[in-house]
């Protein structure tokens, strides 16, 4: 510990002690508190006493004899002196242990060095209980790692809760949509098709219908889409689609109108509707996060999940397009939106803009299928 030079202090008797060589005062055997009387008090780690001394026995380490000293509490610090008034060692009371808690005598020692110990008598009361009061009151201060730990990690915590909570389903909903392969999301398109059928009964076909349905889908969705169109004898209300591409559509779109131009104008809508909202995701959003987790494990959706995605789909009003959308829709297919625009509306009221704004009022629909296909196509549930 650090020795300091001797100094003047004042003895416990009231008598002034000189430096080294002068008369020493007797051993101490209590606290002696000399209370605050002076103008300017010296200002002490206890603010209600100027000093507080006692005596004690320090060892300097475990091997020396123990010594009798007087101890001095000043303002950060603990005082280990001579009765000449030497100075012996100077503790700093952020750095004192008791290394006997609860027990008499006390035995201090500095943080780290336990080998140079402070024995305070039982007698000494006060000096004992300033100490602990003061050694409370540095702990209550001392930074708490551990606690500022449990702080952090309850952060944390609640960083990845939220996250659970706000971000991770919609983040593995996401996730699922870009990882479910063509193949199964066709599996999954067929197996709602088939819970449709329950309800719509199975798909019409004829052999003189096969080959202008592969047509229609041909000249509307695509060289590559020639098997995606599905024509349903009931259950859905125009049109809806599915995982995997394919597009089902009441027989009324094709036995109810003249015009091949109305149901073409039925499947570029439906058509733009799947490529605005992915059909899986829509599928998953409504069978919610458990089922995407199955699906990513697995492979497989729950039946239940099935069922109800089935059912909400042959029910729900299907949601409205932007007409700039559908009017570019028409345009790239090169098809008369009017026709269209007058089998949703007969009025024409809600559906204006599509007549207005026809891309192809002037020039005409590019050939949709032969009058032949058409009435061909038009027998395809055998009506």
């Amino acid at each position: 510990m650090t020795h300091i030079k001797p100094r003047l202090r004042q003895s416990l008797s009231g008598r002034s002690v000189t430096m080294s060589g002068a008369h020493c005062p007797p051993p101490l055997s209590h606290a002696t508190l000399h209370r605050n009387e002076a103008e300017q008090p010296e200002m002490t780690a206890l603010k209600e006493y100027e000093r507080l001394e006692a005596s004690g026995l320090w060892r300097p380490e475990p091997d020396a004899q123990r010594r009798e000293v007087i101890v001095s509490l000043g303002d950060a610090t603990l005082t280990i002196s001579e009765f000449s008034g030497r100075a012996l060692a100077h503790w700093s009371l952020a750095a004192v242990r008791r290394a006997n808690k609860g027990q008499l005598p006390a035995i201090y020692h500095p943080d780290g060095d336990p080998g140079e110990t402070l024995e305070l008598a039982a007698d000494e009361t006060a000096m004992i209980d300033a100490i602990e009061r003061l050694l409370r009151v540095i702990d209550r201060r001392r930074p708490r790692p551990g606690k500022l730990r449990l702080i952090l990690i309850a952060a944390f915590a609640l960083i990845v809760l939220g996250g659970a909570v706000f971000w991770l389903p919609g983040a593995l909903l996401s996730h699922t949509q870009r990882v479910v392969p063509v193949v199964k999301r066709q599996e999954i398109g067929e197996a709602l098709l088939a819970r449709i059928t329950r309800v719509a009964g199975q798909p019409c076909m004829t052999d003189e219908a096969r080959q202008p349905l592969r047509h229609l889908a041909l000249r509307v969705l695509g060289e590559t889409r020639q098997d995606d169109l599905v024509v349903l004898p009931g259950g859905v209300r125009d049109t809806a689609h599915l995982p995997g591409g394919l597009i089902v559509m009441n027989r009324a779109l094709i036995e109810d109108h003249e015009d091949p131009d109305i149901a073409a104008g039925y499947i570029v809508v439906e058509a733009l509707r799947a490529r605005r909202a992915d059909p899986l995701g829509d599928l998953l959003n409504h069978a919610g996060l458990w089922s995407a987790l199955r699906l990513l494990t697995t492979g497989s959706l729950p039946e239940r999940a099935l069922d109800s995605y089935t059912e909400t789909l042959l029910t729900r009003e299907p949601p409205r397009l932007p007409e700039e959308a559908l009017l570019k829709a028409f345009s790239a297919a090169q098809l008369r939106s009017t026709p269209y625009a007058f089998a949703v509306d007969v009025t024409g009221e809600s559906t204006i803009g599509l007549i207005e704004a026809d891309p192809r009022a002037a020039e005409g629909s590019r050939l949709v299928l032969s009058d032949a296909d058409w009435v061909r196509l038009q027998g395809i549930c055998g009506g």
